[in-house]
């Protein structure tokens, strides 16, 4: 957890970062091999150096820029190597819930799934499974694991990354690159920095103080670079004015002076803005292409413009890293076969340790004997992963329907209702004139396939139509109601990020929708679809406010029937596009509302991405957390609904009430931005620190999460441990059953130190499993680092002593104990 920090620092590559690594929050011992941890063998830089002097200027080049892979498997990037000095190529997959590739591959639970966890160990365990996996698939760096903060509900990738607080993801993600670089995967931590959003995400400038900087967002990547990350990637947007990628206070006076980074620095795709001010800077590879590090870069050498010293710098930095893991004199170990069943082991592990029950009243779970009600379409269809980069192909992924009726056995009745349709239903032949196949329309290869006609629409109402096709986005079927196309092509990387569900049908057709309303009597539809080079299949569907009424009332109707309903709700998010509201898309409140009405032992489960709005919640039974699950969430539901397991994962984020109600709702300035600025004027108040400065109570508080047991907390000591607190104190489990406790330290501020500080942060924090009647006696350490503020005047940390104020509980609302404890310079 939060008190092995010496055991990792003693690991550090540089003596120069040593004291900040001793200083940092807590981490967890790395793996053996000291090739994949990143320590250098002897030999490595006569090795590098003597490499560099037989490179060409265009050799060199040629490893600081993307090319086209002669032989794809499918992965996000491709570095050629240089053969002929035995130089090998290096693929880059992305990866932070699974490889991403086109073979099939362990699809995990999304990041803020494995964080619920409150569990670095089993963070390294996540790591080992993605870093064995991109090696078995033949990859050489992953481009994981993300670390940005979760700042803003809306952000599209909040899923994708651990935390709101600094020092659970500090710890996380130094466990998860430890296990992926202890299977010989090169870590890439992404995206520096301050990037916690999607809008606007390649042009935001985001501007921020220096204080608010060092305590929240640089914090975890700090973490990441101590514990031997090879990689580092740019973000996209702007910080302070100048672009992330070529942004020398961040790579050079931060990353590389102060923290001791010696691995290389890559843009995110498409993320490079100049080759001088880039190269300089302190970056080191454009990816995926070469627009300023190929012909741009040449040119800038021969003219003197870019000294070569800066380009062997870059070509230093890469060699290095690949000579750590003995990509340089075949050093690395034997690439290993894939063990997708120790994969799906974990998974499973994974995904119930972080299942989060949030909501449980009148004892509706763990679900008891009698028949039960399956509603939603994620009931039926496993929700595996959100979309864009995260997408995994995974081995299988069951159906939750199917692991509940499994687990329910022949005695219970499981009936299930679709609630609200995702994939719409078939046109109805009477109303188009003339007909054609709607349900299947064949247009062969190179053909052109028109449709002139008519739609009679019987009553005024709310249509959605909802295209199938299995051709690319640019032979996505043209359709035209009134002459309004429905399902126009989106420019850029629009088409590219698109969600994880919704977006594919079951049978793998991609899935586009639009929603008109159209007024009672004939429509013009006119359609045209390509076959292009291989033909493709389309199909167009619809759903209505007529039908939607009817899969509400067959919801009801089960419902009723049903001792149980198990109410299945998404939220479909994806890399590119943030969200607008925190609010259930589509209908799925209204379909809530009248479920509960009609069976108050209903138990919303929740596979979304991030923070939810509840109107409803009060008159739910249970809500239970499951975000993206991964390909072994239906089992892992099934496991938590049943009680087979105590729902184990915390909130690692606040969920806010309504969109009114969290640190950047009302203030535009804070986000979206304005003009193309943003600005972080909450500073160090993130998240549950905001919620504290601005007494405004949450729907549910960071570290939130109810077991099917009790604890108590009792019997607190506080004592100085160096330069900072060791808390000692009791938990017992008072309930009936065994359980998983997470009890959170919080300290307060420091009573001499003349800067801003939070009420409270979190300070360490411990992960429990007791039995019936068990207790243990825990100490945790809390860090100088967690201590310490920075100040901006000075330019270091400044450490907080005095009396401080620290609290035990299982939230940062549920504070069970209270102590004092002094910090000693």
């Amino acid at each position: 957890m939060t008190d092995t920090v010496s055991r990792r620092s003693s690991l550090r590559l540089l003596g120069a970062a040593i004291a900040v690594a001793t200083a940092a929050s807590g981490g967890l011992t790395p793996p053996s091999r000291a090739h994949a941890q990143g320590k250098p063998g002897a030999g490595a830089a006569p090795r590098v150096e003597a490499l560099i002097a037989k490179l060409t200027l265009d050799e060199k080049i040629s490893l600081l820029h993307g090319a086209t892979d002669p032989a794809t498997l499918g992965q996000a990037g491709y570095v050629p190597g240089v053969k002929r000095l035995g130089i090998p190529p290096l693929r880059l997959a992305d990866g932070p819930a699974g490889v991403r590739v086109t073979q099939h591959a362990t699809a995990l639970p999304a990041p803020v799934l494995l964080a619920s966890a409150f569990d670095p160990a089993l963070a390294r365990r996540y790591g080992q499974v993605i870093g064995r996996e991109g090696r078995a698939l033949g990859q050489d760096v992953l481009l994981s694991p993300m670390v940005n903060l979760i700042r803003t509900p809306y952000a599209g990738r909040n899923f994708e990354t651990f935390s709101e607080d600094p020092l659970l993801s500090s710890d996380l993600v130094a466990a998860e690159i430890e296990g992926i670089q202890g299977e010989g995967l090169i870590a890439t931590v992404k995206h520096f920095a301050m990037n916690n959003q999607e809008k606007d995400r390649t042009t935001v400038d985001v501007r921020v103080d220096e204080q608010t900087m060092h305590e929240t967002e640089l914090r975890p990547f700090e973490a990441a670079v101590q514990a031997g990350t090879g990689a580092v990637m740019g973000a996209y947007n702007k910080v302070n004015g100048t672009y992330a990628c070529e942004n020398k206070a961040l790579l050079t006076d931060i990353l590389r002076t102060r923290w001791g980074f010696d691995g290389w620095v890559m843009t995110d795709w498409r993320a490079a803005h100049s080759t001088a001010k880039a190269l300089t800077a302190g970056l080191d590879m454009e990816m995926p292409g070469d627009v300023y590090f190929g012909k741009a870069l040449k040119k800038a050498a021969q003219n003197r413009t870019v000294p070569e010293l800066h380009i062997d710098q870059a070509v230093r930095r890469i060699l290095t890293v690949m000579d750590r893991f003995g990509l340089l004199d075949g050093r690395a170990p034997t690439r290993p076969g894939r063990n997708a069943k120790a994969g799906a082991a974990v998974a499973l592990e994974v995904a119930k340790a972080g299942a989060t029950l949030l909501h449980n009243e009148r004892g509706t779970l763990p679900l008891t004997a009698g028949d039960i009600a399956v509603i939603g379409p994620t009931g039926e269809l496993p929700f595996v992963s959100g979309g864009g980069s995260a997408h995994v192909v995974p081995d299988r992924a069951d159906s939750p329907l199917d692991a509940i009726r499994v687990r329910a056995g022949r005695a219970a009745k499981v009936r299930y209702a679709l609630g609200e349709d995702l994939y719409g239903r078939p046109l109805p032949a009477s109303a188009l004139s003339p007909g054609f196949k709607s349900e299947g329309q064949g247009v062969g290869a190179g053909k052109t396939w028109t449709y002139d006609g008519e739609l009679t629409v019987s009553d005024t109402d709310e249509w959605t139509f909802v295209i199938h096709y299995s051709g690319a986005a640019d032979l996505r079927p043209k359709v035209l109601v009134d002459g309004k196309e429905l399902f126009p092509v989106k420019p850029g990387y629009g088409e590219w990020f698109s969600g994880g569900l919704i977006y594919t049908a079951p049978d793998q057709l991609s899935v586009r929708r639009t929603t008109l309303r159209l007024t009672k009597g004939k429509h013009t539809l006119k359609i045209t679809a390509r076959g292009g080079d291989t033909g493709q299949l389309f199909r167009l569907r619809h759903t209505t406010g007529a039908i939607r009424t009817q899969d509400v009332a067959e919801a009801v109707r089960a419902a009723r029937a049903a001792r149980h309903v198990v109410l299945f709700a998404y939220e479909d998010a994806t890399e590119g596009q943030d969200r607008t509201t925190i609010a259930l898309p589509g209908h799925q409140n209204d379909l809530i509302d009248a479920v509960t009405a009609a069976n108050p032992r209903t138990t919303v489960v929740l596979n979304t991405s991030s923070a939810t709005s509840m109107p409803w919640l009060t008159r739910t039974g249970a809500v239970l957390q499951m975000y993206y699950p991964g390909q072994e969430g239906a089992a892992a539901t099934a496991a938590v609904l049943f009680g087979d397991c105590d729902p184990g994962g915390r909130l690692t984020q606040t969920f806010p009430v309504d969109d009114d109600h969290h640190p950047v709702a009302r203030e535009a300035a804070r986000y979206p931005g304005v003009g193309g600025r943003e600005e972080y004027t909450e500073g160090i108040h993130l998240g549950y620190r905001w919620y504290e400065a601005e007494g405004v109570p949450p729907l549910f508080p960071f570290g939130h999460g109810l077991s099917y047991t009790s604890f108590s907390y009792e019997d607190l000591s506080v004592r100085p441990a160096g330069r900072g607190l060791d808390v000692t104190f009791t938990v017992r489990n008072t309930g009936r059953r065994a359980g998983v406790a997470v009890p959170q330290v919080y300290v307060g501020k420091s009573p001499e130190l003349q800067l801003g500080q939070p009420v409270r942060v979190l300070g360490a924090y411990r992960r429990l499993s007791l039995l019936r009647g068990e207790q243990r006696r825990v100490t945790v350490h809390v860090a100088a680092r967690t201590l310490s503020s920075w100040d901006p005047n000075r330019h270091a940390w400044a450490l907080g002593t005095g009396l401080r104020v620290v609290w035990v509980g299982a939230s940062a609302r549920d504070l069970r104990l209270r102590g004092l404890g002094e910090v000693r310079g």
